[in-house]
């Protein structure tokens, strides 16, 4: 019997989950809609706050993350560990714990966002299911870290 996908699954493993680029108009877009904050609606706003130019929401810098989490986390997942077999069934996250955004993401940057595997544990109560917990870094194209966050998926385990 081959092993499952869960098993397969081991800390340390990075999924390279791709880039994003942040344009002006994609900036004050997310921020007209989610997040109106003037360093974020425009550049006369930004110049006149501690960011000194405009920059991207934090949770834009989240969202976009998410959206190459679903496109590209689970065949990421699957190329990394060499898992042949049925489709692996994942369910929801519990949530995301140690949020952070740690440099202003501005117009014109790109970040790179990758997750590592941190650990993984069958549930105890619900059999055929676990959880595997992961923290997600993104950087600049300069390497600076400009968001981290941990967090954790269920799926099944056979």
């Amino acid at each position: 019997m081959s092993e499952s996908f869960f098993d397969l699954l081991q800390p340390g493993m990075v999924q390279e989950l791709g880039d994003h680029t942040f344009t002006r108009e994609a900036i004050i877009a997310f921020a007209e809609k989610y997040d109106p904050q003037r360093f974020h609606l425009s550049d006369e706003g930004a110049t006149k706050s501690h960011f000194g130019a405009l920059c991207a929401s934090g949770w834009h810098t989240a969202a976009a993350w998410m959206r190459l989490n679903v496109e590209r986390g689970r065949g990421e997942l699957i190329r990394l560990t060499g898992y042949v077999g049925p489709e692996p069934v994942m369910g929801p996250s519990p949530g995301l714990r140690n949020l952070k955004w740690t440099h202003p993401v501005y117009a014109g940057d790109t970040i790179t966002y990758r997750t590592t595997i941190t650990g993984k544990r069958k549930n105890p109560r619900r059999e055929g299911w676990g959880l595997l917990t992961s923290n997600t870094q993104g950087f600049n194209q300069d390497g600076t870290l400009v968001i981290t966050m941990d967090g954790a998926v269920t799926l099944r385990t056979d």
